[in-house]
C-alpha cells in the first residue's frame, strides 16, 4: 500500500516540478515587466513560451512602449511576431511618429513593417524620412547611368542630373510606389521636358524650368512619398543626335539610290542582251533567205523560167555591184 502511493506521489509530483521550472524560467521576465510598469500575466508568459514565441522579447517590447507612453497589449505585439514581423524596430517606430507629432497608429505601422520586410528599408525609416526628407539621385548610380539625356528640338543633346527631395507620405506607404517609380517619373519628365524646348541654348540658360515644369506634373501621386523639391544639379551639352540623323538618313539615301542605280543598269543590260539576241535571229533569217536564193535559181534554170543568159547576166550585175562596193570603200579610206 505504501509502495502505490509512494509512486502516486512521484508520478503526481513530476508534472509540479515541470511546471515549477517553466515558472522558475518565467519570473525574471514576469518582475522585469512588473517594475516597469508594464506587467504580464504569469498565465501570458506561459502561453508565450508553449508557443514557442521569445516571450522576453515580448516583454522588452511592451516596457519600451509604456515607458514611452503606448498602451500596447502583449498579444498585439506577439499576432505582429507571428505575422513575420520585427517587434522592436516597429515599437520604435511608433514612438518616433509620437515625438514628431505624426500621427501612427499600432496596426499601420505593423502594415508597414511588413510591407517593407525583404526590401532593406524599414518602418523606422519610413518614419525617419517623414520627419527628415531624404534626396534622390536620379539617375540612381547604381544603374550605372550618371545622366538624364534628352534631345531638343535643334537636335542637340542635353544630359542633365537631378535631385529630388522627398517625404514618406505614411497615409500611402503601404501599396505605393517607391523610390524606383519616383526616378523613372522624373527621368522621363526631364527627357520630354528637354524635348519640348525649341534650343538647347534655352535649357541651358533656365535649367530651373526644367524642375518647375516636372513638378507641375504631380508626380507623387500614388506614390509612398511626397515630391518636395526637384533641383538640377548639373546640365551639360551632348552629341549632335540631329546632325547624326541627318548623315544617316543620307547614307540610307545613298545606299537607296545606288541601289536603283543597279537596278536600272541590270535592266539595260537585259534589254541590251535582247536586242543582241534577236539581231542575231535576224542574223540567222537572213542566212536561211540566202539559202533559199541558189535552190530559187536552179529551180528557174529547170523550168525554164530563167535562160542561161539571163543567169549570166545576173552574175554580171552582181560582179559590177561588189566592184563598186570595192571602189567606193577603198575611196571612202
Amino acid at each position: 500500500m505504501q509502495t502505490s502511493t509512494l509512486v502516486i506521489l512521484a508520478l503526481l509530483a513530476v508534472p509540479v516540478l515541470i511546471l515549477g521550472a517553466l515558472i522558475f524560467g518565467l519570473v525574471g521576465a514576469y518582475v522585469k515587466a512588473l517594475f516597469n510598469g508594464a506587467p504580464v500575466p504569469m498565465t501570458k508568459l506561459l502561453a508565450l513560451k508553449f508557443a514557442g514565441i521569445p516571450f522576453d522579447l515580448i516583454v522588452d517590447a511592451r516596457i519600451t512602449a509604456v515607458r514611452a507612453g503606448i498602451a500596447l497589449d502583449a498579444d498585439e505585439i506577439a499576432s505582429h511576431f507571428q505575422a513575420g514581423g520585427n517587434v522592436v524596430p516597429t515599437v520604435q517606430a511608433i514612438i518616433a511618429a509620437q515625438k514628431a507629432g505624426i500621427e501612427l497608429n499600432w496596426n499601420r505601422a505593423c502594415a508597414i513593417d511588413l510591407a517593407t520586410k525583404g526590401s532593406g528599408k524599414s518602418v523606422v525609416e519610413a518614419v525617419r524620412t517623414s520627419v527628415d526628407p531624404k534626396v534622390i539621385d536620379c539617375p540612381n548610380p547604381a544603374s550605372g547611368r550618371t545622366t538624364i539625356d534628352g534631345v531638343a528640338k535643334d537636335g542637340i543633346q542635353v544630359k542633365v542630373k537631378a535631385r529630388v527631395t522627398v517625404r514618406t507620405n505614411l497615409d500611402r506607404f503601404v501599396g505605393g510606389a517607391k523610390e524606383d517609380t519616383i526616378i523613372a517619373r522624373v527621368g522621363e519628365g526631364i527627357v520630354s521636358t528637354i524635348g519640348s524646348a525649341e534650343s538647347y541654348k534655352v535649357v541651358l540658360e533656365s535649367p530651373d524650368s526644367i524642375s518647375k515644369v516636372v513638378l507641375k506634373r504631380g508626380l507623387d501621386v500614388g506614390s509612398a512619398f511626397e515630391i518636395l523639391s526637384i533641383d538640377i544639379a548639373d546640365v551639360d551639352v551632348g552629341e549632335n543626335v540631329g546632325a547624326k540623323l541627318q548623315e544617316a538618313q543620307a547614307e540610307a539615301n545613298k545606299s537607296i539610290a545606288q541601289a536603283q542605280a543597279e537596278i536600272r543598269r541590270a535592266a539595260a543590260v537585259a534589254v541590251e542582251q535582247e536586242m543582241k539576241a534577236r539581231v542575231q535571229e535576224m542574223q540567222a533569217e537572213v542566212v536561211r533567205a540566202q539559202a533559199e536564193v541558189p535552190r530559187a535559181l536552179a529551180e528557174a534554170l529547170r523550168s525554164g523560167r530563167m535562160g542561161v543568159m539571163d543567169y549570166y547576166k545576173m552574175e554580171n550585175i552582181n560582179a559590177d555591184t561588189g566592184m563598186r562596193k570595192t571602189i567606193g570603200s577603198e575611196g571612202a579610206k
